[in-house]
């Protein structure tokens, strides 16, 4: 069992760690999808409106206290602290740990005692008492997850900041795993409210998978805080902007809610579905390869080298938008079989939904790279300002499109496409008028290429739903493989075409692939 445990612990390669997160990460969109489509085939619209609805003030809560604030203000001080002493390392950890169980155990037990009036004035103002109290039973035992998931966040953040990656990348499959056997375990006595049942064990599951991978790490756990300590009174001064930012986004999401909450039953539950699909490559691509590339960019701006992290950056960035890029095209062109394979009964709002969305995915994608520019400056407060600014004009368009004679529930998805191309467009301008050199012709050259090269892939994926239609009684297998030849023949092309344009990251692939094909093994 050690020596299992040593291997997995072992130090990552970027390239490494981006495969494994990578990898997790598609399992866990999969075993989403698949808790998702179960929710929906299990329980009505009325029941499933209130269990997508339950997770919002939580949610809110632990993004704002804990996730990807720390991967921002604590890792890289606790990086630069692991280089000089290891010792003064493990008390940072230890009072960051403290201190958001304390503030984390605190916020559940105030979201128990308030769960009626937050839902019922904030988040589902339009829902049917029925509905509410539904809503009320499930967010109350499922706020337990906030401390839970603090405490599994700054193990994580331990783990990512030695490059080692691989309990933090297993330990949510158990959490979806443990939700999908709750709908059958619980759910037939207790209702939907069963499942939350399941999230609970979930996150104690998810909880002790990361806290198996302190093994070897030689982490020496102090029960105190220490306001005093220099590096701790620094991650308190930058988190507060980080925080906040994380918390404008969950804002949006609750707000989204109360005015889906508003219209017809099912709405929660339709643009609920689609931000799983919408979530599912933005997750897939975006934070698994930003998370396995932020600790060495930080590490870099730690030696001083600002050269070789512009060079580093601006390789992930590229790599980035060019896989993201036909992912965006077989997402849109599939979006009516993906709506049938997670919600077959009302696939057609689902898909009109996540065809808005499809905009925001790749420059939701792209944000996850950009923002962690200024993190790994400590400057946590731009895109803080700038996430104010559309996220203030993102509520403004979800209220205005989202009325029942103008779009509906899809002016929710249209509104999410247009502040999400905003705010790259303004943090890209920021960075440009920081370092008028950053962005050199090879970039803009390369991602030009990349961009000729999806219109071939954008014409495959057309051609691909020709000859393969969906047709009305579509399912199953025959979904599954549908999207698997549209989508394999539109990445073949988007590879083959990015070849001969000589894109650096097609070379790469189609390398590799030659060794693995015309290679030979060496005979001992």
């Amino acid at each position: 069992m050690s020596r299992i445990l040593l291997r997995a612990n072992k130090t990552a390669s970027f390239g490494s760690a981006a495969l494994l997160l990578a990898g997790s990460s598609l399992i866990g969109a999969l075993l989403g999808i698949l808790r998702t489509k179960l929710v929906n085939a299990n329980f009505i619209n009325f029941e499933s409106d209130a269990y997508f609805a339950a997770f919002k003030i939580p949610d809110f809560v632990f993004f704002t206290l804990a996730s990807g604030a720390l991967g921002v203000a604590f890792l890289p001080i606790l990086s630069e602290r692991l280089q000089q002493n290891k010792q003064s390392a493990w008390e940072v950890a230890s009072y960051v740990l403290n201190a958001l169980a304390i503030v984390g155990f605190v916020a559940a037990i105030i979201i128990m005692v308030f769960a009626r009036p937050l839902l019922h004035y904030i988040v589902v103002p339009g829902f049917l008492p029925e509905q509410l109290n539904l809503t009320v039973a499930i967010m109350r035992i499922i706020s337990v997850n906030i401390f839970l998931f603090a405490i599994s966040t700054v193990l994580s953040t331990v783990q990512q900041a030695t490059g080692r990656f691989f309990f933090f990348a297993i330990a949510p499959l158990l959490y979806n795993g443990a939700i999908i056997a709750s709908i059958y375990i619980f759910g037939a006595r207790f209702g939907i409210v069963g499942l939350s049942l399941g999230i609970a064990i979930g996150a104690v599951l998810q909880l002790l998978v990361i806290a198996l991978g302190m093994e070897g790490l030689n982490f020496r756990y102090k029960p105190t805080i220490d306001f005093k300590n220099k590096s701790f009174r620094e991650i308190l001064r930058i988190m507060p902007a980080r925080s906040i930012d994380q918390g404008i986004d969950s804002i949006n999401s609750i707000v989204e809610t109360r005015f889906a909450s508003d219209l017809s039953i099912g709405s929660v539950t339709n643009y609920s579905n689609a931000l799983v699909l919408y979530n599912a490559p933005v997750m897939l691509i975006g934070n698994a390869i930003s998370t396995a590339a932020f600790p060495k960019l930080t590490h870099r701006l730690a030696e001083g080298r600002v050269d070789l992290f512009k060079e580093e950056f601006l390789k992930v960035l590229r790599l980035m938008i060019w896989i993201s890029l036909p992912v965006v095209v077989v997402c849109f062109f599939t979006r009516g079989y993906l709506a049938r394979i997670i919600f077959a009964r009302s696939n057609q709002d689902i898909a009109a939904i996540f065809g808005f969305l499809c905009v925001a995915i790749f420059f939701r994608i792209i944000y996850t790279i950009i923002s962690r520019y200024f993190y790994a400056h400590r400057d946590t407060k731009t895109p803080l300002y700038v996430s104010i600014l559309v996220i203030i004009l993102n509520i403004l368009l979800a209220w205005k499109l989202s009325k029942p004679g103008v779009y509906g529930v899809e002016g929710l998805a249209i509104a999410q496409s247009i502040v999400a191309l905003i705010e790259v467009a303004v943090l890209v301008l920021i960075m440009a008028l920081r370092d008028r050199h950053f962005f050199t012709q090879i970039f803009f050259k390369d991602t030009y290429k990349t961009l000729s090269a999806t219109g071939f892939s954008a014409l495959t994926a057309l051609i691909a739903i020709r000859v393969l239609p969906l047709n009305q009684g579509a399912q199953g297998l025959t979904l599954f493989t549908n999207v698997f030849i549209i989508s394999f023949c539109t990445f073949f092309v988007h590879v083959v075409v990015s070849y001969i344009f000589e894109i650096e990251e097609a070379t790469a692939v189609i390398d590799k692939l030659k060794k693995i094909v015309f290679g030979r093994l060496k005979i001992e």
